[in-house]
């Protein structure tokens, strides 16, 4: 696939199915992943992969979260939430690892993180995977960080769903216009 091809034309997918990435597919995702820009050379990221039953657990760890911050949730509530990791075969937990360096702010350790997040998402479009990054409350509850054994300095970003795309199903996106999202700046002038 074209590089340009691929920066201009690639979609979220979430409709996925089995088979999931296998371990070489994983790899080129990761290798993807890794040449994020960043800067001071922290590597501030970590990716875990869930699949099969672990996908399970993660759904209950998503309910155990539901019912502490509303014990009051209903029981379709807390399906949804119990059924979320199912919606695809592998999950990829992006992880940022915050360190304290003089000249790299945090900010800027989470933008290098997100990059490598995107690296991920293109190399599965490149290899005609389907991939989607969620977030959503889940992505940003302390249970669910310490249910997946995050550490105090580590930020998860969100979940990229994995699978094979149903097929013929790929939407077209939509034609955006650059200058309706660039302007000249003229020194203040």
């Amino acid at each position: 696939m074209d590089a340009l091809d691929l920066l201009l034309n690639r979609v979220s997918v979430t409709r996925l199915f089995d088979p999931a990435p296998d371990e070489a597919q994983l790899d080129l995702l990761f290798r993807a992943a890794l040449r994020a820009p960043d800067h001071g050379q922290l590597r501030p990221w970590r990716f875990l992969v869930i699949q099969g039953a672990a996908r399970e657990r993660l759904g209950e760890l998503f309910v155990e979260s539901l019912k502490l911050s509303d014990p009051d949730c209903s029981e379709e509530a807390l399906q949804k939430a119990r059924k979320m990791p199912l919606r695809a075969p592998m999950l990829v937990v992006v992880v940022a690892r915050l360190l304290s360096h003089p000249k790299v702010p945090e900010s800027e350790q989470v933008l290098a993180a997100a990059c490598a997040a995107h690296g991920l998402l293109l190399a599965a479009h490149a290899q005609g995977l389907g991939a989607v990054w969620r977030t959503g409350a889940f992505s940003y509850d302390e249970h669910v960080a310490r249910g997946l054994e995050l550490a105090a300095h580590e930020r998860l970003l969100g979940f990229i769903y994995l699978g094979t795309p149903e097929e013929g199903r790929l939407r077209t996106p939509p034609t955006l216009e650059p200058r309706d999202f660039v302007s000249q700046w003229h020194g203040g002038v």
